[in-house]
């Protein structure tokens, strides 16, 4: 039997969108909302402390507070092609060679942590609200080429 376990994170961010004609091309912040769901089989080993998890919710919440929610947590993330001042405000800065849009965001999230996953895991969906009432959702099956 496979099953699908979900983990949600939060985060505080800041970031502008470059060229972009309306008032998101100002540094703004979002309180974000991530799910991470994956999908596998549970451990059938008797003998193993993981028997009957997919995978320990806790391996899984260490993946992604450290390759993701402890860099982008209180950080500015813009366009590695706007320039920007960053001497005088010192502040927690992240040039991304993309467009910082939930979904670019959702992309970068999902190479990051498929990679590290277990190979009898694999990652199944984000989901990332921007807003209370925003999201965007990224999904294996929609990305065959991760």
């Amino acid at each position: 039997m496979r099953f699908r376990l979900t983990k949600e994170f939060s985060f505080e961010m800041a970031h502008a969108l470059l060229g972009y004609d309306g008032p998101c091309k100002n540094i703004h912040g979002h309180s974000y909302k991530l799910f991470v769901t994956i999908v596998g089989e549970p451990d059938d080993d008797l003998r193993s402390c993981k028997y009957g998890m997919v995978m320990d919710f806790t391996d899984l919440k260490k993946i992604v507070n450290d390759f993701i929610i402890t860099e982008f947590d209180h950080a500015l993330v813009i366009n590695e092609n706007m320039s920007f001042d960053n001497s005088l405000l010192h502040t927690k800065l992240i040039e991304v060679p993309y467009q910082p849009t939930c979904e670019n965001l959702l992309a970068d999230f999902a190479c990051r942590i498929k990679k590290q996953l277990p190979e009898s895991v694999m990652l199944f969906s984000l989901k990332m609200y921007e807003t209370a009432t925003s999201f965007a959702e990224w999904f294996k099956d929609d990305n065959t080429e991760l």
